[in-house]
């Protein structure tokens, strides 16, 4: 132990001394823990990211097998004289290069030999998972104990760090809130290099920053999440409707009943926009049966072209199945659906959470899935969704969406307005409208690209003007005032946090917040 804590204080020196003209190459020579690689397909991986929308080459990449090895990395960027920026990449799914650091340091925190598995307490109900853990591996070591966590991502290939850094939502937020309300505890490495466990008690400032912070206070290699016992197997529904009107107050009833027994509401509530005749039966709609295809002309005549789909699902297990239908058809039989629309199938828990994966997977085979994807994910008022469904929906997208639309409410009080994200101010209830579009189409990538690009400039310009306060969700801008306005009231704190956990702001540069406090030579923007 003395001999390891006297290689980091030299390396450390030495950086501190040499600042960026130290190759990183020198300090694999050195032997630190994890591995700092300069490897060509590493540094184009840690390159890019999912969105493939934008690029920035950094120094090495780092391999961290400890918190400790992330805290030395950081704190030798901190000490250092001239200085070098430092970014946790999870999975690599963000859009938008938020992941990426120009002539700094990447760490992989969800690459090679990590630091301890998930692990459960099934007395207290709670999983310890690394912070570059991904979801799908926390899920399946906590239902070797018959425990999962509350509150998912559609997606589980992304790691706890990442989603805990935005929120992290799906159709289980409105009863549960996001990811991030369902955490006890962090271990989070500063921009100052120190390793912080942090709590609601225990340094409860760092805990609320972090929360939602978008990687600018500090790394989580540590987060302790809530858990419940696993559901067995799922009733998942889809009903159809052509009134958008209808779709709104049906969702918005079925999030009202968040507070009631598990008999009395769905586990799960989402929508999704259905304007391209052909999407019905896309990649995230194989539900419906190809032999027995929906057509939107024949539904959609008092809609606008458009057709709106509200997606339910019911958790049950031997001992709740007796009374899942009639519980089912209870919830139903309040809603004003479409008759005749109602697409069901049971299937494994794990198999609904995972449901994304599966789909991945078959556009991986066709070649389909690393394209561009130019998402833009919004939160909007409940007052303004009709708005934005006429402007939007029945406007701006015409009849082709290259995409998914998701489009559902949430309850803001199952939201802690103490930590770092951001909901629209008037309204108790909002919406998440994600169009989650891929730059791929007959008149090629690029062709492709700049017209879903403009369209989301459309979108975006359509509710400045319509004075629709719109927050977006994974944001991305190029100033900071854009920056301040996104955060509103919460910008005075958001920059005093700052101030106290990153200080030089060497942390999460890609998301392009703030500017590092040095000048160096390879700083890109």
């Amino acid at each position: 132990m003395a001999a390891k804590m006297l290689l980091s204080f030299a390396i450390c020196r030495l950086i501190v001394t040499v600042g960026l003209t130290l190759n990183p190459v020198e300090l694999l020579r050195l032997g630190v823990d994890g591995r700092l690689s300069q490897d060509p397909s590493d540094v184009k991986r840690a390159s890019g990211d999912f969105g493939g929308l934008s690029r920035a080459e950094p120094l090495a990449v780092f391999r961290p097998e400890s918190a400790e090895d992330v805290t030395r990395l950081v704190r030798a960027a901190y000490e250092s004289a001239h200085g070098f920026t430092v970014s946790a990449r999870g999975h690599g799914h963000s859009i938008n290069g938020q992941a990426q650091t120009a002539n700094g340091v990447v760490i992989e925190m969800s690459s090679g030999k990590r630091a301890p598995p998930p692990w459960v307490s099934e007395k207290s109900r709670f999983v310890d998972a690394w912070g570059g853990e991904l979801w799908i591996d926390v899920l399946k070591s906590t239902l070797e104990h018959g425990l999962a966590p509350k509150s998912w991502t559609d997606y589980l290939y992304l790691s706890v760090g990442g989603t805990l850094s935005n929120a992290g939502i799906s159709g289980q937020a409105f009863n549960h809130g996001p990811q991030i309300s369902n955490v006890y505890e962090l271990d989070v490495v500063t921009g100052k290099g120190e390793l912080l466990t942090c709590s609601e008690e225990q340094n409860p400032e760092l805990f609320q920053a972090v929360l939602g912070g978008l990687g600018q206070f500090g790394i989580i290699t540590r987060a302790r999440i809530a858990l419940e016992p696993a559901p067995q197997r799922v009733r998942w529904i889809r009903v159809l409707y052509s009134n958008f009107s209808a779709f709104t107050q049906d969702q918005e009833y079925l999030i009202s009943l968040h507070g009631r027994s598990a008999a009395q509401k769905f586990d799960y509530v989402e929508g999704f926009v259905i304007v391209d005749e052909g999407l019905i039966n896309n990649w995230r709609s194989s539900f419906f049966s190809p032999a027995n295809p929906v057509k939107i002309s024949s539904l959609a005549s008092n809609g606008g072209g458009v057709l709106y789909c509200l997606e339910i699902t019911k958790n049950y297990d031997p001992s709740t199945a007796p009374t899942l239908d009639q519980e089912v058809d209870a919830l139903m039989g309040k809603l004003n659906f479409i008759p005749a629309t109602v697409f069901t199938t049971d299937l494994p828990y794990v198999d609904f959470l995972d449901r994304v994966h599966k789909a991945e997977l078959k556009l991986r085979s066709k070649g389909l899935w690393e394209v561009p994807h130019p998402w833009l994910n919004l939160f909007v008022p409940k007052s303004r969704i009709a708005d934005f469904d006429r402007g939007v929906f029945k406007g701006i997208l015409g009849n082709k969406t290259s995409g998914p639309i998701l489009i559902y409410p949430m309850n803001k009080h199952k939201w802690d307005q103490r930590s770092s994200t951001v909901t629209p101010d008037e309204d108790e209830v909002f919406y998440l409208v994600a169009l989650l579009r891929s730059a791929l189409d007959n008149g090629g990538e690029t062709h492709a690209l700049k017209y879903l690009s403009d369209q989301n400039r459309k979108i975006l310009r359509f509710c400045n003007d319509a004075k629709i306060n719109i927050k977006q969700y994974l944001p991305h801008y190029t100033t900071q005032e854009e920056w301040m306005d996104h955060f509103g009231d919460k910008w005075a704190l958001f920059t005093q946090r700052k101030i106290e956990f990153d200080p030089r702001r060497i942390l999460a540069t890609g998301q392009r917040i703030f500017k590092p406090s040095f000048s160096p030579n390879t700083a890109s923007w």
